[in-house]
């Protein structure tokens, strides 16, 4: 890489990835939208200018941040309209323009080109510039805060208002630095204006830079710790006098004692103090010194870490993902760590707190939401809190390591998973070597299938029947002879689902096994399940990936339909699949069903169902086969019988 390009690099990285801005100016006609480009970019003001200007690019130089600008004139003619619309929503920023000489044209910024920005859902930094100010009425000074106060109290979307006169060169570069800045180091993300506060996703970002930057893990940052910081993040050291005036600003404003938690401690400087320190830096308007920060240790404009950081994880259809055994150590580590009293019991504030120093907790929602087993007291044992997280691996590995990096993981983020054998190779090899399983739960409504999920992570059984379209998930993990452990996730399939899902070739390459829950009590259930079995085991065989299958009978404390032993014994022995596994969610008796699905799934081999078609498919090739075979030995004979002849006329033909 060359040094310009690296350079460039450099810069647009500190830059939160961005490589140019591109900033329109709009507003009335007559504002001085044209004069105001032309003079910034050749620092004169012009005779005369053209109706609207040609795109115009500042060099990259022009401002510290090395990012180019180009800016967009725009024209104030009606037929212009779609045109105008168009660019603003191209944009990176806005710079709206009135003159300071015509109050109207102040006027219509609240009331036609600010309520247009949202029309247009043009979701950008906007600029407030008084153009002309040298020609503004010298008994009708007023100031620029008492005047565009309630319009910003409005629109929020305002990020800084300024004056300039190009006539007289006032403040002309400081405008398109003001609206790179917003691009750059916007204030949105991590300030609240209204509150004056720093936003809760920047609090935990910081936060986590603050945790990372301790060093000795004692809450507070040493005056080595805080020149470590500096250089890490600035290339610069803070001097000792500097350290000392770092310290006294905060302990001045933030002294401590009783309930206070002060700034700065014996110890060095407080979370508390570092996360003061940062709003005051935005309250002075200095946003760069917070982006920087963020931005070396990873961040986006979004608070997030950038995705460059966090690695994509290529996998075949019927390959999975787990993570691999140092995340898990550490996972174990984090849990004795928060789990203050040692009760194998994560309360939910302890949770929360784990979650900290990541833009937010990823398991209040589904499919994450109450898909663990909760203890009495509402939280979470250690093996629950793995089931999560080999959950949110199993479904959206890059999202599982992002939040391993968020919570403290300093391991190589491009090892932290394991991607599996193919279930074919599984198949062939007799035997599974995965840790975490993926079972469908397949059945027609009332059947039983969310009171299985249920039981499975200790949920009381509900009486009623639940309408549930969501999808649902339970995870757990299994113990089986021997002490070995399992994770099984179960994932429901609602009966209105299963056509949509067999709709794609490979709707069960991720399905280690297939379970089929039917009402014990109830004949057409079972007919209906039996309907869903073939459909399942059909497209298996026309797909590729046949899965181990196993029926439930749920409620066996009901009386069964009549004839239904023979019934059940007939489907499944044409199947050649075991007899349905009779249980009762609301007499808590499971008849070992968990174990004996995670057995069926580490042995792939067995338990697949054949159709009728399937049988004939085999058979048929089976015949093509020994066709083959046949025809095979034919030629081979035939061709020894040609050899032998030919060696016996060479030796006939020799002796005479």
């Amino acid at each position: 890489m060359s040094k310009a390009s690296s350079k460039a690099a450099a810069a647009a990285l500190a830059a939160g990835g961005k490589t140019g801005v591109r900033i329109v100016v709009a507003g009335d006609r007559g504002t001085g939208k044209s004069s105001l480009i032309i003079t910034a970019a050749v620092d004169n003001f012009p005779g005369t200018c053209p109706p609207v200007l040609p795109p115009t690019r500042l060099a990259e130089d022009f401002y510290p941040d090395r990012v180019p600008v180009t800016i967009i004139d725009t024209s104030s003619k009606l037929e212009d309209t779609g045109k105008v619309a168009e660019e603003l929503k191209r944009a990176d920023a806005v710079v709206l323009t009135y003159a300071c000489d015509r109050p109207e044209t102040l006027d219509r910024l609240s009331t036609f080109w600010l309520p247009k920005l949202r029309q247009l859902e043009v979701k950008v930094p906007v600029i407030v510039v008084g153009c002309k100010l040298d020609l503004r009425d010298e008994n009708q000074q007023v100031s620029l805060e008492q005047v565009m106060s309630p319009i910003m109290q409005q629109f929020r979307e305002i990020e800084t208002c300024i004056e300039c006169s190009s006539f007289k060169r006032i403040q002309i570069p400081e405008v398109f630095y003001y609206a790179q800045k917003a691009v750059l180091h916007p204030t949105a993300p991590l300030f609240d204006q209204e509150s004056q506060t720093l936003k809760p996703r920047c609090v935990r970002a910081l936060k986590r830079i603050f945790i990372l930057c301790d060093h000795d893990r004692d809450g507070a940052l040493s005056d080595a710790e805080l020149n470590d910081f500096q250089v890490k993040c600035f290339n610069a050291p803070l001097q000792p006098s500097e350290i000392v005036g770092v310290k006294r600003v905060v302990e001045e404003k933030l002294p401590g004692g009783g309930t206070t938690d002060g700034g700065v401690n014996e110890r060095g400087l407080t979370l508390t103090g570092f996360l003061f320190l940062h709003a005051l830096f935005i309250e002075k308007g200095r946003l760069e010194t917070t982006w920087t920060v963020l931005r070396k240790f990873g961040y986006n404009n979004d608070i997030r870490l950038d995705d460059e950081l966090i690695p994509s994880f290529k996998r075949a259809p019927d390959e999975s993902v787990e993570l691999s055994s140092e995340p898990l150590d550490f996972l174990r580590g984090i849990y004795e760590l928060f789990d203050g009293d040692y009760d194998n019991n994560l309360r939910p504030a302890e949770l929360d707190d784990i979650f900290s120093t990541a833009p937010d907790s990823p398991w209040d929602e589904p499919p994450y939401k109450d898909a663990a087993e909760r203890t009495s007291l509402g939280g979470l044992s250690v093996n629950a809190f793995l089931s999560e997280w080999a959950l949110m691996t199993l479904l959206h590995p890059s999202r599982a390591v992002e939040y391993l990096i968020y919570i403290g993981y300093l391991g190589d983020p491009s090892t932290a998973v394991r991607v599996t054998r193919k279930r074919r190779l599984d198949r062939k090899k007799q035997q599974s070597e995965r840790n975490v399983f993926q079972c469908f739960v397949f059945g027609p409504k009332k059947a039983g299938k969310t009171s299985l999920l249920n039981s499975f992570i200790g949920r009381p059984c509900s009486d009623g029947h639940a309408s549930t379209t969501e999808e649902k998930f339970a995870a757990n993990v299994v113990e089986l002879p021997g002490g070995t452990k399992k994770t099984l996730v179960l994932r429901e399939i609602h009966e209105d689902e299963v056509k949509g899902l067999l709709s794609s070739k490979e709707s069960l390459a991720s399905c280690d096994i297939a379970v089929f829950v039917y009402d014990s009590s109830d004949e057409s259930s079972w007919k209906r399940v039996t309907e869903l079995l073939l459909d399942v085991a059909g497209h298996g065989e026309d797909t590729g990936y046949e899965v181990p299958s196993l029926i439930i009978a749920a409620k066996d404390d009901l009386s069964s339909f009549p004839m239904a032993i023979q019934e059940t014994t007939r489907v499944t022995q044409d199947l050649g699949i075991e007899a349905p596994i009779p249980i009762s969610s609301r007499m808590g008796d499971t008849n070992n069903v968990f174990r004996r699905i995670v057995n069926a799934a580490e042995h792939p081999h067995l338990s697949i169902p054949e159709t009728e078609a399937g049988k004939s498919r085999k058979q048929y090739h089976r015949l093509v086969n020994r066709s083959l075979m046949f025809v095979s030995v034919g030629a081979a004979v035939a061709i020894v019988g040609l050899a032998a002849y030919r060696v016996y006329a060479a030796r006939k033909s020799s002796s005479s």
